[in-house]
């Protein structure tokens, strides 16, 4: 019985680890640090913004329920300024490291 109870705890904690450490999401437009929330709906306009900032030096970020993120690495938001997308990864404070970004549906 007492196999079985440990065995059991084992189990459970091994799901919730794995459980803890899945992958989140968040929808919002992609922007750049100098425009930061100004951009917070996708746009033709905000796009040609963005991606010139870029192209200047700025750094991409996703604004979603008003917030701002930094997002890495840099290259999966490319050519993806002033649009909704879903971002997928990680998070810890601001900064999200992204496994995969695709248009939002």
């Amino acid at each position: 019985m007492m196999k079985r109870l440990v065995m059991l705890v084992s189990v459970m904690l091994v799901a919730g680890c794995m459980a803890w450490a899945a992958d989140k999401s968040w929808t919002g437009v992609v922007s750049e640090t100098g425009c930061g929330l100004k951009h917070a709906t996708a746009s033709d306009e905000a796009a040609s913004c963005v991606e010139g900032c870029v192209a200047k030096g700025a750094k991409y970020v996703l604004v979603s329920d008003g917030k701002s993120y930094q997002v890495s690495p840099q290259d999966k938001l490319k050519g993806m300024g002033g649009k909704s997308v879903k971002v997928s990864g990680k998070m810890k404070g601001i900064n999200i490291t992204a496994s995969a970004v695709e248009p939002a549906s």
